[in-house]
């Protein structure tokens, strides 16, 4: 036994599979598997939807009980686990309350050392009450109780919701805002094995980079079950592979699993057609010489050899190599559509205001951002279905096609699956409309259901495989990738690559962006569109280089900040007075968000030592002072950063324009 083989032997074990066979009915999800966790792993399991991945989550969470074998958890393992069915749980109370019954030992002593100090008020000389109120209150401070509001409100921020939504109702929230409430309660228990199913489905791409930054210095051990192969990469060091009814193992990020799969199915096909050569070969042999006397008996023994040979699995093909192909009816003009002026409001909140923008013939548009920027809107407004302030112009010949979760109404609920596709006009015969069907999970005697025995995310496959069959030249997707699995991403991805029209896109899943868009739209801070010309890892690599720039250019504190050099401010070269005018005029304005930043940059640094400074939590006025010093600070200093930002872009674009 090598080393290696020792030290995993011997290494300790948060929770694990035995020999474990689970079976639904006649249905069996995984047979005689084993799997051990260890301390501080980053798992991705992973493998197509229907095989029981969320199945073997609960086994481990104790939901469910194997047939056979048995699910190890060591005594002392604490887990938690995001799902889906947690979107049951309700509550009156708010989204900060909710998140901090994860410190529920804190609570109850913030209510012992109340009373406690109610009854000291009353009877100051009773020894045993004050020994009681000294223990509560060292407790306190070891378990960093203090602090808990704090941390509360950063992982909520961090996943998303802005200050004013802390004291809201958690019922208040839609099914994704409540999973990341439930998800910022779990972090803040810090369990040692966190069980997490499709947790980035309902995040902008704001909060999964929080989330991912946040999981990389998580203590324990995570699993992970996702659809988003970007994050897969970024997360997991080992991906388990339900396939075949077993779990396999690959010890690496997604990336590497491809590659050693690929490798490990081609040796598994060639081991079985070898092994098939060889049994054809002895059944000739038996068939030839069994009835021969003088062969019978080594005929016998061929037949009870090929009795005893462990037959090796043929590669399954669990979803055919299939391809889905966009067709076009006709070719659009070179503008598709054109929007100017454009103002949307509901109520006191600005979606855009007076924006413009232009598709061209050709486009393939990633519109991203985070939730609540307006995107689905902004999606609405261009295919048509949303009023708004200002002027669309539809281009010549355009044909467009609508792909979001409000399409999900116009299904007719009492059609098979099959009997809505013949609607769409495609002239497909049935048999294409089944292979299209089962690219999009759809298999067998499934297309043959009714639309309204079909759950939300199945309906949602539908509609999207409407909107893939029509002919149209220009489409709008709204999260097309939400209920799929990571092959059905793998051919949309290939066809939207293929596709010879234009589209415009919202999606948080960065892979799928990577892969399939040539331009980056964004709403920024003013409520305008923003272009970027070119993929998104080349955009991501541009946010990068601003960040770095807009780094060197903030002197550290207290030190003041000296004005940037000429490489780093361009000198101004107008042609004419007024963009001589503006361009000083932003120079200003960049030169006094720099000094702004050092001062709020230093104010921080202050205030963060005095929270971390025993002395403040022991006076409740001066803690609660400190923590809204420190909260107004920290957003006053990221609204610095992002005027900073902005007027380092203008300064680079008034350049550009002399």
């Amino acid at each position: 036994m090598g080393l290696q083989s020792v030290i995993s032997t011997f290494a300790p074990m948060l929770a694990g599979l035995q020999n474990v066979t689970f079976e639904f009915g006649a249905r069996t999800i995984v047979r005689n598997a084993t799997w051990h966790i260890q301390p501080n792993e980053r798992i991705g399991l992973i493998g197509y939807n229907g095989t029981g991945k969320s199945t073997l989550l609960k086994l481990f969470a104790g939901d469910y009980t194997p047939s056979e074998g048995t699910v190890e958890r060591s005594r002392s393992t604490t887990i938690g686990y995001l799902h889906q069915d947690l979107l049951s749980f309700d509550t009156n109370g708010s989204i900060l309350e909710v998140a901090m019954t994860a410190f529920e030992r804190v609570l109850q002593l913030e209510k012992e050392i109340e009373e406690l100090g109610k009854r000291l008020e009353q009877n100051t000389e009773d020894e045993a009450l004050l020994h009681q109120y000294s223990d509560a209150l060292h407790e306190m401070d070891t378990l960093d109780g203090y602090s808990i509001h704090h941390k509360t409100e950063e992982i909520l921020q961090g996943l998303g919701f802005a200050n004013t939504d802390l004291q809201r109702p958690f019922r208040e929230f839609s099914g994704g805002w409540r999973m990341r409430v439930l998800l910022a309660k779990m972090i803040l228990q810090r369990p040692d094995l966190l069980l997490l199913d499709e947790p980035t489905n309902h995040m902008d791409l704001p909060s999964i980079e929080w989330l991912e930054k946040y999981l990389q210095h998580y203590q324990g051990s995570v699993v992970i079950v996702s659809h988003d192969k970007y994050f897969l990469d970024r997360m997991v060091t080992k991906i388990v592979e339900l396939y075949q009814k077993e779990l396999h193992v690959y010890n690496g990020n997604y990336s590497y699993y491809e590659t050693e799969k690929a490798m490990r199915v081609e040796l598994q096909q060639r081991a079985f057609e070898n092994q098939q050569d060889y049994i054809r070969q002895q059944e000739r042999f038996i068939e030839r010489f069994r009835a021969k006397a003088t062969k019978a008996a080594a005929a016998q023994s061929a037949m009870k050899r090929l009795e005893k040979v462990e037959r090796i699995e043929n590669v399954e093909i669990e979803r055919p190599n299939i391809k889905i192909n966009f067709r076009v009816d006709k070719t659009p003009g070179r503008v598709l559509a054109t929007l100017k002026h454009a103002t949307k409001r509901f109520g006191n909140l600005t979606i855009i205001e007076d924006a413009s923008a232009e598709i061209d013939r050709g486009d393939k548009i990633a519109l991203i951002g985070a939730n609540g920027k307006g995107k689905s809107t902004l999606l609405r407004i261009i295919g048509g279905t949303e009023p708004f302030q200002g002027e669309r112009v539809w281009g010549h010949n355009v044909d467009e096609s609508f792909y979001a979760q409000h399409q999900l109404e116009a299904l007719d609920v009492n059609n098979t699956l099959l009997e809505e596709m013949q609607l769409c006009g495609s002239q497909k015969t049935d048999l294409e409309l089944r292979v299209l069907l089962g690219c999009f999970l759809f298999s067998g005697d499934d297309v043959e259901k009714k639309i309204k025995v079909l759950s939300g995310g199945e309906k949602a496959r539908v509609a999207l495989a409407k909107t893939i069959v029509s002919k149209a030249n220009f489409l709008l997707l709204d999260e097309p990738t939400n209920h799929l699995d990571l092959h059905s991403c793998e051919l949309l991805i290939d066809a939207l690559n293929k596709y010879e029209g234009s589209f415009l896109l919202v999606s948080h899943d960065r892979y799928f962006i990577s892969r399939t868009a040539n331009k980056i739209w964004e709403i920024d801070e003013d409520r305008r569109i923003r272009e970027f010309k070119g993929g998104y890892e080349e955009y991501v690599q541009w946010k990068e280089r601003m960040a770095t720039r807009a780094a060197e250019q903030v002197a550290p504190p207290p030190a003041p900040v000296q004005a940037p050099p000429p490489a780093k401010t361009p000198p101004p070269a107008p042609i004419n007075k007024e963009q001589k005018k503006e361009l000083q005029k932003q120079q200003r304005i960049f030169q006094q968000l720099e000094e702004r930043i050092a001062t709020l940059t230093g104010q921080k640094v202050r205030l963060e030592a005095s929270l971390a400074d025993p002395a403040t939590y022991s006076d409740k006025t001066r803690f609660v002072q400190a923590e809204a010093d420190y909260k107004k600070a920290s957003d006053e200093l990221n609204k610095a950063l992002r005027e900073y930002e902005q007027a380092f872009e203008k300064i680079m674009d008034l350049e550009k324009n002399q």
